[in-house]
């Protein structure tokens, strides 16, 4: 064997002992990534029956609370890209959840509505999406969350 898997296997810890994660311990963007493959793993959990991922649930909540927006104003407010838009609001189109209609002052825009199928679905999915939440700050004091989601909206720049 070469000396340095020897010296590898030497350094390895034989007993699962605290991981030293240095400076990530206070890395904003590590912590936060971390917090996010938290959220996504319950959200497909409780989701999956649903067959949606969490960007078609922020589509569908800002469609359901601002009827009529146009596509090029719902992929700036989220963050998504317009091609990537299209192609999920095709797909929540063919699943009977939203639908295009043409503006009346622009006829290349696009505003989008959610179906009664849509409708129907929200408030299903509000209260899995409140039980993440619930789940996710059970440690934390009302005020504690309030602050910490408004802490997140400066760092978010919303």
């Amino acid at each position: 064997m070469n000396s340095a898997k020897q010296k590898e296997r030497q350094a390895a810890p034989e007993t699962a002992a605290a991981i030293d994660f240095g400076p990530l311990e206070d890395s904003v963007g590590y912590l936060l990534r971390r917090a996010q493959i938290v959220v996504f793993q319950r959200f497909f959990e409780l989701f999956a029956k649903e067959a949606l991922r969490p960007a078609q649930y922020s589509v569908l909540t800002v469609i359901e609370h601002n009827p009529g927006l146009s596509q090029t104003r719902l992929a700036d407010a989220l963050g998504i890209k317009k091609t990537n838009l299209v192609a999920m609001i095709d797909e929540l189109e063919e699943r009977s959840l939203a639908r295009r209609m043409p503006t009346a002052n622009d006829r290349r825009s696009r505003a989008l509505f959610l179906t009664p199928k849509g409708n129907a679905l929200m408030s299903r999915l509000h209260r899995l999406d409140g039980v993440i939440d619930q789940r996710l700050t059970q440690a934390l004091s009302a005020g504690e969350r309030r602050q910490f989601c408004e802490a997140l909206r400066r760092v978010a720049g919303a």
